[in-house]
């Protein structure tokens, strides 16, 4: 069953932002990008052309009125430069990327993605920017389009050397992204990328980093980097898929962070040795466990399961069995914040697009190029994060106040907390 249908049956919130809203948010950035740097190279063209008065001759000189491109998800807000030739030869500047006269661009929609996640050699890049902006961009010469990609790895290069000394988390999201795309010819190559919650409720990229497999080696390197670059703690619980070789460096790196299996990659997991005509049911019983109000609730639920599926299809229970007290973590965190932190979503959500494109990127990618986009695309997705629910249980949370089935143990009145124990 493939996992977009399971994210919609099992009732997850739309954490990440939609391709469209991508696209606005996006284009503009990555079309002016493009102008400024074809600029710098016609500007390096003539940089040792001088006039009498030993000046360069074609200088910049402002910009033409903004005016907008119409793109399928919106208008896009563009402005191009201009020159002045002092030489008085007619030097002038005209994008390739946005042509005098261009107004529109009706498939865009289709060629940002490609944009940002193909990006593997200047002719697929020609030819995914030929498709946002039409047949002109052709023309787009090799040195802009490869200072384009080489800004984007210098802007993930900067941002992962960033001083990490007074940066507090208490929630982590990490996962391992597939993306089938062969960074500098390494088969194995994925993307690990953890998302933070910090004290204030909102969320943030933490690490975007590559690996190999996501084992533990590969997520070993990348917690120590940001332990090297000052971050003094680990969050109080981590959330992913309990495939990754995450755990065992976690446990070595940051050991008083607990632990929260994703419920949504343990579904399926659960499901696949299911015959299709079992699933559906077994699907709303597994939605009772994690969805139940308590601990002991979520118990009860598990007892059913095993009891209608365990004679049957033993391979089923035995995959829900495994990892069942980190399956169960949640519920000693605040119940408003249980919708956030049962599954990966925030990250699963954000590349669902890279997922989508992986037959279309199977080139080899340089490694900086791999994680420029990555980052581009993570950074453009950030924007619409929102914070959590209930950022105010925070603060009591950081300061090792108890929770238990999702409440504060102070708001507990006694009969509650019997009925609940």
């Amino acid at each position: 069953m493939r996992k977009d249908k399971q994210d919609v049956a099992i009732g997850l919130p739309e954490i990440g932002i939609s391709l469209d809203e991508l696209v606005r948010r996006g284009a503009r950035q990555v079309i002016q990008q493009v102008i400024e740097l074809e600029l710098a190279a016609l500007l390096e063209q003539y940089a040792n052309v001088r006039t009498l008065s030993d000046k360069k001759a074609v200088v910049r000189n402002g910009y033409l009125h903004e005016r907008d491109v119409l793109t399928a998800a919106g208008p896009v807000a563009v402005k191009v430069p201009k020159v002045r030739d002092r030489s008085g030869t007619g030097v002038k500047f005209n994008s390739t990327m946005v042509p005098p006269y261009v107004r529109k661009s009706l498939r865009v929609s289709a060629a940002l993605p490609w944009l940002y996640l193909k990006g593997v050699s200047t002719g697929d890049m020609g030819e995914a920017l030929s498709v946002l902006l039409g047949d002109e961009a052709r023309g787009l010469s090799a040195n802009v389009v490869s200072r384009l990609k080489a800004h984007w790895a210098e802007e993930w290069q900067q941002w992962n050397r960033r001083d990490l000394s007074t940066a507090r988390y208490v929630y982590w999201w990490a996962d391992g992204i597939h993306t089938g795309v062969r960074s500098e010819g390494a088969d194995g190559q994925c993307l690990l990328v953890i998302v933070g919650v910090t004290p204030e409720g909102k969320k943030e990229r933490v690490a975007i980093a590559d690996g190999f497999r996501e084992s533990t080696a590969s997520w070993r390197e990348v917690l120590l980097d940001l332990k090297a670059r000052g971050l003094q703690a680990g969050p109080r619980l981590a959330v992913g898929d309990g495939a990754m070789g995450f755990w065992a460096a976690l446990e070595e790196v940051f050991p008083a962070t607990r632990a929260q299996r994703c419920w949504f990659h343990k579904l399926g997991n659960v499901l696949n040795p299911l015959p299709v005509s079992q699933q559906a049911r077994a699907k709303a019983a597994i939605q009772d466990i994690f969805m139940a109000a308590t601990r002991a609730d979520a118990h009860v639920a598990f007892e059913k399961f095993v009891s209608t599926y365990g004679a049957k299809y033993p391979k089923a229970v035995a995959k829900l069995t495994q990892d069942w007290d980190s399956l169960l973590a949640f519920y000693d965190f605040p119940a408003e914040h249980w919708q956030h932190i049962r599954t990966t979503n925030p990250i699963e959500s954000t590349f669902a697009t890279v997922r989508h494109r992986t037959t279309r990127a199977r080139n080899c990618l340089s490694r900086a190029t791999f994680l420029g986009l990555a980052f581009k695309l993570m950074k453009e997705a950030e924007k619409s994060w929102r914070r959590i629910r209930g950022a105010d249980r925070i603060q009591p949370l950081l300061v090792g106040v108890p929770f238990k089935d999702g409440i504060l143990a102070q708001d507990n009145p006694p009969g509650q907390q019997k009925l609940a124990a």
